[in-house]
C-alpha cells in the first residue's frame, strides 16, 4: 500500500471512528509518547537494560504501527503529502550519501 493510501485511509478512520482529529500539539505529544514506547522496548530488548517481566509480551510491530499512525495523522492535518515528501527525501539521500557510505570502514 502507498503511502497516500495511508493517509486516505487513515483520515477514513478518523471520519468514521474517531470523529475528527485532535489538534496538531495534542498528536505531537501523542507522537513523543508512542516513540518512547518503542524506545524502552528497543532498550531492553536489544540493549543492555535488562527487560521487566511486564514488557517482555509488548510487541514492537504495534508500537511502531502506533507512531505511523500518529505521523499519518499530524501529515493529513498540516496538509502534506507524505509519498511526496518521501520520495523527495529518497532520492535526495540516494545522491547525498550512496558513496559516503560505500566508502564508510565502520560499516564494512
Amino acid at each position: 500500500m502507498s503511502i497516500t493510501a495511508l493517509q486516505q485511509e487513515v483520515d477514513t478512520w478518523i471520519k468514521e471512528h474517531g470523529v475528527r482529529y485532535f489538534n496538531e500539539l495534542t498528536n505531537m505529544v501523542q507522537l513523543t509518547e508512542e516513540v518512547g514506547e518503542v524506545a524502552r522496548i528497543i532498550a531492553r530488548r536489544y540493549g543492555e537494560q535488562s527487560e521487566k517481566e511486564s514488557d517482555k509480551n509488548k510487541d514492537l510491530g504495534e508500537e511502531l504501527a502506533d507512531v505511523m499512525f500518529v505521523v499519518l495523522c499530524l501529515a493529513n492535518q498540516t496538509g502534506v503529502d507524505l509519498q511526496q515528501a518521501f520520495d523527495k527525501k529518497l532520492e535526495l539521500k540516494t545522491k547525498r550519501d550512496h558513496d559516503r557510505h560505500q566508502n564508510n570502514k565502520k560499516l564494512k
